[in-house]
């Protein structure tokens, strides 16, 4: 009986030493009690934010978020969430923005995403198991000032770049430079820019020997003027030189027009705007063209309107442009444009993108018929009459609805 007792005891020693204390609430029970939510996540906020479950299928979402980009006037970008509820959150919609400067690094960008988003999603969390294990922290001082900015909201950028490559029979160089200012406000924007490229290419297969130049330089100046949350007026001017296009300077300046359906607030979301812009412009030809001038002051206007929306079944754009030389209605260019991205199923996408041009206003064009060499190795505009580009995909994916599990290994 001693033996037994002692037998039992340590029976029970082990037991409480290799056991662990089941928690008042399991891993499972939180898992299940998680709200959906349909999102485009990248794997870090998987990571960071692993209190939901992110599902394929916007049918099953709890919540549905959709992630826009908008550059800003300090050359960053804003990112904004827009959360839609479903189900037992159908009618709720919350808005969350933040902002990224160009000196922010990834980890920034990641941070402070990751920040807002938690942020965001904490009015759903409140209701569920999970709150109980969320915890919120104030981590500054913040100060009753305000800083003022010292450049007056400017930014200013220049660049430099270049390149050499080559093989047997050819040889490329090409240097491009470029320097830039820009202001922006809530009732200004203001940018102004100087661009020189110029690439050099020389073939030798054979019995042919030639030479490809490209040079391109621009001087350009835009004014705009918030009058309220639906008009701007605008003014634009730019200086142009381009041997592929026949012009050795091209001068025009051009007051513009703009209303947009819906308030300028939303044009993250959505845009409806139609624009009027009048221009005089000044050409001087580096040859003669097919209507044998040198030189010549043009006045042209040009009608435009686009239309973009972004939603939980999708996104879409058309734009839709006239354009016409006052002096001859016949030189004219119409321009149609249009992206669709479509959320068709459970797990079926569909994307098309196209645009077609019909172009009747190749002022520029030289005189006389390009040669073999300038054909071939693309060095000067050619007529045509149209342009296009198209392009389409489909995706299909199916399995398990959950998309929660993050594995990096073998990336």
């Amino acid at each position: 009986m001693k033996k037994l007792t002692i037998f039992l005891i340590l029976i029970l020693v082990s037991f409480s030493l290799f056991s662990q204390d089941e928690p008042l609430t399991s891993v499972d029970d939180l898992r299940k009690d998680a709200i959906n939510v349909y999102m485009d996540a990248p794997n870090y906020i998987k990571k960071e934010v692993p209190f939901i479950n992110y599902v394929r299928d916007k049918k099953v979402a709890d919540l549905i978020i959709i992630d826009t980009y908008q550059e800003t006037g300090s050359g960053g970008t804003e990112i904004t969430f827009y959360i839609e509820g479903q189900f037992k959150y159908k009618g709720v919609m919350d808005t969350v923005k933040f902002s990224i400067s160009p000196d922010d690094t990834e980890a920034d960008i990641r941070s402070k995403g990751v920040r807002l988003l938690k942020m965001g999603l904490m009015k759903y969390i409140i209701d569920t198991p999970l709150a109980e294990f969320i915890d919120i922290n104030f981590s500054e001082d913040i100060s009753e000032d305000v800083s003022s900015d010292l450049w007056n909201n400017w930014v200013f950028r220049t660049s430099l770049s270049g390149s050499l490559s080559g093989q047997e029979s050819s040889k490329s160089r090409s240097i491009g430079s470029m320097v830039t200012a820009g202001m922006v406000t809530s009732d200004w924007k203001l940018s102004f820019g100087i661009r020189q490229n110029n690439s050099h290419t020389v073939y030798d297969y054979g019995d042919i020997n030639t030479t490809s130049t490209r040079k391109t330089s621009a001087l350009w100046g835009d004014v705009a003027k918030s009058l309220n949350d639906h008009w701007s007026v605008g003014l634009s001017a730019d200086a142009f030189k381009s041997i592929y296009s026949n012009y050795d300077l091209k001068l025009y300046a051009s007051p513009a027009i703009e209303y947009d359906i819906f308030p300028y607030s939303e044009s993250t979301r959505r845009i409806f705007r139609i624009y009027y812009i009048f221009t005089l412009g000044y050409n001087n030809y580096t040859d003669s063209t097919q209507f044998f001038k040198t030189e010549e002051t043009l006045w042209s206007h040009r009608i435009q309107t686009s239309f973009t929306t972004i939603q939980k079944w999708g996104d879409i754009s058309i734009s839709a442009r006239w354009s016409n030389y006052l002096h001859d209605f016949s030189l004219n260019n119409t321009s149609l444009y249009g992206n669709i991205s479509l959320k068709i199923a459970k797990g079926l996408s569909l994307n098309f993108g196209a645009s077609y041009s019909f172009i009747h206003d190749q002022v520029s064009l030289r005189k006389g018929d390009a040669t073999i060499e300038d054909v071939l190795l693309n060095r000067q505009e050619l007529s045509t009459s149209y342009s296009f580009y198209s392009n389409f995909g489909i995706t299909y994916t199916f399995g398990s609805i959950y998309n929660n599990v993050v594995n990096p290994k073998l990336e």
